[in-house]
């Protein structure tokens, strides 16, 4: 059994580099969920987003040479995610069950199949920036939802309100960053389905 990491992405990177089992293991632990969640916003098959998740653990440790420690290894191993479940529904466009994603997706398969790195740090400052703005409350139940992956019946158990005081304190926070997005860029359709829709 391993003990989780304080060791940064580019600890872990440079260690996995050199071929090592257990600082791949840690970039895994703390990743496998938030990108089963990130896959199934698009595939909704929970047996074909675990399959992606790890596909691309696999393409990860395969190409564990060619790594890059100076950049955000975050932002490459979502668009790994992001390319590989967009493959996959391109293969199955055909298939009666992905049918109702295709015209949510028209825009997605039309755009290029790497996104800039430098949008991407953009996008999370500006998300950074805009929770700033939140109510205490409000960005409290936001992160307790996007970045921990909790549910609403959850959240509303761990701060000890109603499911409904968290509904309307995701749809107002939603609605403020939403807005502050620019919908037209690829890579802003990716950040905001990750972290805010």
């Amino acid at each position: 059994m391993f003990l989780k990491t304080t060791k940064s992405n580019k600890e872990l990177v440079l260690e996995i580099k050199n071929d090592d089992h257990i600082a791949f293991y840690n970039i895994y632990e703390r990743y496998c969920k938030r990108l089963f969640g990130f896959v199934l916003r698009y595939i909704k098959v929970e047996a074909d987003a675990e399959e992606i998740v790890q596909e691309v653990f696999v393409k990860i440790w395969e190409s564990r040479s060619n790594l890059n420690t100076y950049s955000s290894f975050e932002s490459f191993l979502f668009t790994v995610a992001y390319n590989t479940t967009i493959n996959l529904l391109r293969k199955r466009k055909s298939e009666k069950k992905y049918l109702e994603h295709l015209s949510s997706l028209q825009q997605i398969q039309k755009a290029p199949n790497q996104i800039d790195e430098l949008q991407f740090k953009e996008l999370d400052t500006k998300l950074k920036n805009l929770l700033d703005k939140l109510t205490p409350r409000q960005r409290e139940i936001f992160l307790l939802s996007r970045k921990e992956g909790l549910s609403h019946n959850e959240i509303a158990k761990q701060l000890d309100i109603s499911v409904n005081t968290v509904k309307k304190h995701m749809v107002n926070t939603l609605s403020f960053l939403k807005s502050n997005f620019d919908n037209e860029l690829i890579v802003s359709i990716l950040y905001v389905s990750l972290f805010v829709s």
